[in-house]
């Protein structure tokens, strides 16, 4: 290390599990990154993700200055005066021409992992009043959210598992050891997985493809695609009907127990075996041994998600948790409580000698007061009538919302770190509405990528180096209560500006308040907050912070449930661990009754949808995606040290699919489905089940006019341009990303 060199903390912000990281800088370049060994909760691990920080910190192509769009119709260099006088004197008219709702926004997967991502985008919508909402959650995890609204009453309430201390696990659509977990944040997810083998617990892994974890697993389980909630209805009927269903104290606090036998009665194990192509004996083990375990818990991702009946999934996850008494308790699936959630009670006003205070509930006794539950479909789309979920539209629908004449169609969009040209179905057609539909559209993107090429205005946030760094959304899942924060390592680099002054700044453009400081928008956030609270305005006196978002930071901590201050966080760069996971029932719960509601009434009406499916006659080619453990949807494929290897964009394919289709390793195949086709290399591999070939998202970097060197070099093909956006899950509006009927065909 040279004399100038120093070292600084960092959390990682490249997936979901927020490992720390330790920094090696050389004035102000980062020259390298390692695992940070005294961080409370990763411990040293680092990924290939993590260790390229420096890379993606540095990466040429990053855009340093705003781009505007000139009569030419060229992006130029523009300063950010220019770029925020353009979006006041645009985004106004339009609204107060064509009402709220012609202004849409989008929000992409990126916005959870920095604090500017998390803390804005509410008062964003709150300025433009528009309920033309779009974001990544419908093209992943928008069931989970449904199915914990409908059965505890808030869609933000969802139970992970408890890794550290379970006996048996059984994952279904999830590949933690390539994407890091999800929904489950947890560094090390494979060390924790190999620590449950270690111990004596039992892994059971439900994927058509042989993963990385399936072949870490007691049990792997190549279930036909799209079969999940079947597969796990035929396990719930089997613990009712053996009479294996035992609660424990969770009786108490459930609704639906008696009417659940009778709804998933049709479900048996010999009844959806062909279906799943997983025999009756195996879902009949799967049961007994999820039963018997002392401890267990069931764990359900993107792959039981993003299927036709992903809510179904999702919810039937949780169903099993509770029928076998494992939800809410240890070694089971358990509520996590972050240090920034809502206090269970009044918050202590600090901590003692610098410890905090613990405010975990015990468990409770008897049912919570009735809470304003959880509705869906309160507003739809305008032109196909999709219900909302969460507050959200479905992003498949945006194109459509967009070049569609008529009242009511988005003329303007804010897109904030989303890429939906790459990551929602059927591109080539919001492309075009992108090019031809819109009267204005703003991206806050570091890169010129797919959508944010067709922006008018680009507004680019600083490299993560020059960001400050908590982890408000992720904690929520986190597998081990925990709290961390970390300043910039870096100063922020003249001509730049703050990501958090970006998105302030964008607030008061689109709200007539273009002008006034930054500090406004904070200011009236932490108003809010305190008014919401029921707290005392002057505790904004006592916040402390060098920023709007540290003293918000600062706020959100004294009122959780720790009664911690940003302070305390700052004497401790490497974190304060908080405990593990703690019963929280009923405590968590919103319902209208007070109780968990077992078998909801829109769950109750899907049911149906998922008994007909028993009689279908399967496609004989289904395309599934994959996760790559160098990858991170389509944000990450312009760093040169994560291209290559495994990290490619190759068509999965059985060795006897190939040989009855003509294909050798190697050659070009030609995929088509209902949006259109793409060619991609074939990969011959006995790791994907016969029948079935795969893609991974997020590739398809060949579109003119961006400004990504490495992408653009291995660009790959776009899967989800196989899709005509029209199928999704009916509940979530979740987009059907995979079990998608496929032609595979020797390209010409």
């Amino acid at each position: 290390m040279s004399h100038d060199s120093r070292t600084a903390p960092r959390i990682c912000p490249l997936c979901e599990a927020t490992c720390g990281l330790t920094l090696t800088i050389e004035g102000t370049t980062v020259t390298g990154a390692r695992g940070d060994r005294d961080d409370i909760f990763s411990r040293g691990f680092i990924c290939p993700k993590g260790a390229s920080f420096g890379g993606l910190d540095a990466d040429p192509d990053r855009l340093r200055v705003p781009l505007v769009r000139g009569e030419d119709g060229e992006l130029r260099e523009a300063t950010w005066g220019e770029a925020f006088d353009l979006i006041a004197a645009r985004i106004p008219d339009l609204v107060k021409a064509h009402g709220p709702q012609a202004v849409g926004v989008v929000l992409g997967n990126p916005n959870v992992h920095t604090m500017a991502g998390f803390l804005y985008p509410p008062l964003l919508l709150g300025a433009l009043r528009t309920r033309n909402v779009f974001t990544a959650s419908t093209l992943d995890q928008m069931p989970k959210h449904v199915s914990s609204g409908l059965l505890f009453g808030d869609a933000h309430a969802i139970p992970v598992p408890d890794l550290d201390r379970t006996g048996h696990l059984l994952l279904i659509g999830a590949n933690p050891l390539e994407s890091n977990g999800s929904l489950c944040t947890a560094p090390d997810f494979p060390g924790r997985l190999k620590a449950l083998r270690r111990r004596g617990g039992t892994l059971t892994v439900v994927d058509p493809r042989r993963t990385r974890t399936a072949r870490l697993a007691d049990r792997h389980v190549a279930i036909r695609p799209g079969a999940d909630a079947l597969l796990l209805a035929a396990v719930a009927h089997t613990l009712i009907d053996e009479k294996l269903a035992d609660p424990g104290p969770l009786a108490e606090h459930l609704d639906g127990l008696d009417e659940l036998a009778d709804a998933l009665a049709d479900f048996t194990p010999d009844a959806v075996a062909a279906a799943c192509d997983v025999d009756a004996d195996t879902i009949t083990a799967i049961a007994r041994e999820l039963a018997a375990a002392p401890t267990a818990a069931v764990y359900g991702r993107i792959g039981s998600c993003t299927v036709e009946h992903g809510t179904l999934a999702s919810w039937l996850v949780d169903v099993l948790n509770i029928l076998t008494g494992n939800l809410d308790r240890p070694g089971g699936a358990l509520f996590p409580l972050s240090a920034t959630a809502r206090a269970p009670r009044a918050a202590t006003p600090g901590a003692r000698n610098g410890t905090p205070v613990t405010r975990n509930a015990a468990p409770g006794k008897g049912s919570a007061a009735p809470g304003k539950g959880f509705a869906l479909g309160r507003w739809s789309s305008r032109v196909s009538g999709r219900p909302e979920a969460k507050g959200e539209l479905p992003i498949a629908a945006l194109a459509e919302e967009i070049d569609t004449p008529g009242e009511g169609r988005i003329r303007a969009l804010v897109v904030i770190a989303a890429n939906p040209v790459l990551s929602a179905p059927d591109g080539d057609r919001l492309d075009a509405a992108l090019a031809d539909g819109l009267d204005f559209m703003v991206s806050v993107d570091p890169y010129l990528n797919e959508t944010s090429r067709r922006a008018d205005v680009v507004l680019p946030p600083p490299p993560p180096s020059q960001s400050a760094h908590f982890d408000f959304a992720l904690n929520t899942f986190a597998v081990h209560n925990q709290v961390r924060y970390t300043r910039a390592a870096v100063p922020l680099e003249d001509g730049r500006m703050d990501e958090s002054e970006i998105h302030a700044r964008l607030i008061l453009a689109v709200s007539g308040m273009h002008g006034a400081p930054p500090s406004a928008v904070d200011d009236l956030a932490v108003d809010t907050a305190l008014t919401r609270a029921g707290a005392p305005k002057e505790l904004a006196a006592e916040l402390t912070g060098e920023s709007g978002p540290e003293r918000r930071l600062d706020l959100l901590l004294r009122l959780g449930p720790y009664g911690l201050t940003l302070q305390q966080l700052l004497a401790h760069p490497h974190g304060i661990d908080l405990g593990p996971l703690q019963p929280r029932l009923p405590e968590v719960l919103r319902t209208r009754s007070g109780r968990v509601e077992l078998l909801p009434e829109p769950i109750a009406a899907d049911l149906p949808r998922l008994r007909r499916t028993l009689g279908d006659r399967p496609a004989p080619l289904v395309l599934v995606g994959r996760r790559h453990l160098r990858s991170n949807n389509s944000w990450m494929h312009n760093v040169g040290s994560l291209t290559g290897g495994s990290n490619v964009c190759t068509l999965q394919i059985h060795p006897d699919d190939a040989a009855r289709l003509g294909l050798a390793d190697g050659d070009t195949a030609r995929i088509e489905s209902s949006g259109g086709g793409i060619e991609a290399p074939a990969e011959i591999t006995d790791t994907v089940r016969c029948g079935v070939v795969s893609l991974p998202h997020g590739w398809g970097h060949s579109r003119p006019g961006t400004r990504m060197a490495v992408a653009a070099a291995h660009p790959g093909a776009n899967v989800n341009q196989l899709l005509d956006g029209t199928l999704l899950d009916p509940l979530s509006g979740t987009a059907v990303l995979n079990a998608i009927p496929v032609s595979v065909t020797p390209a010409h």
